[in-house]
């Protein structure tokens, strides 16, 4: 069975001021994800179901209500989500990856393998290549694939190779005997 919200009547109140006065429709939800259960008796799994959002949203806005006052900025999301668990900072990825993107601007092929030596280098610990390839892509590095064509090629040499092919090729005398008796 799922557990009921148990909220004072301060808390119910400030919901029910913020029900009337919310501007946005997150304000909204977070004013009803404490009277629906406060009020209605419903489990966080229902208001969840009837509110169109997750459960752990649900509990996220109850958790922010808190005693006292209403929090501070109701309309910035919490701080759930993002990178936290980074090494670096964007801005410190982009410093480091600046010496290839000038070797890649003039021309060079810029491989992934000195990339990954030299970021563990920095972090003092092994990285794997899965990090260097999320890291170039977080910056909007590609790969480069080779041409379909090669640039020097010639569609008329090739069509004359084509047609005089038979003409060039003959197969060995091996290739006519019976089998077993080559």
């Amino acid at each position: 069975m799922s557990r009921t919200s148990n909220h004072s009547s301060s808390i119910i109140e400030q919901a029910k001021f913020l029900a009337k006065s919310a501007t946005t429709l997150r304000e909204l939800r977070r004013s009803q994800s404490i009277l629906l259960p406060a009020l209605l008796g419903a489990t966080i799994p229902q208001t969840a179901a009837a509110l169109g959002i997750g459960h752990a949203t649900v509990s996220r806005h109850q958790a922010t209500f808190g005693e006292g006052s209403l929090p501070k900025n109701a309309t910035t999301p919490t701080s759930w989500g993002g990178r936290r668990n980074s090494w670096m900072s964007y801005e410190e990825e982009k410093e480091f990856l600046a010496p290839w993107l000038a070797k890649a601007q003039s021309g060079t092929l810029v491989v992934a393998s000195p990339i990954r030596e030299a970021l563990a280098q920095r972090l003092g610990q092994a990285v794997k290549a899965s990090v260097v390839y999320r890291l170039l892509e977080r910056h909007d590095w590609r790969k480069v694939a080779p041409d379909t064509r090669h640039p020097k090629n010639d569609p008329a040499i090739q069509e004359a190779w084509k047609k005089n092919f038979r003409l060039i090729w003959k197969p060995s005398s091996s290739q006519n005997l019976p089998r077993g008796a080559g």
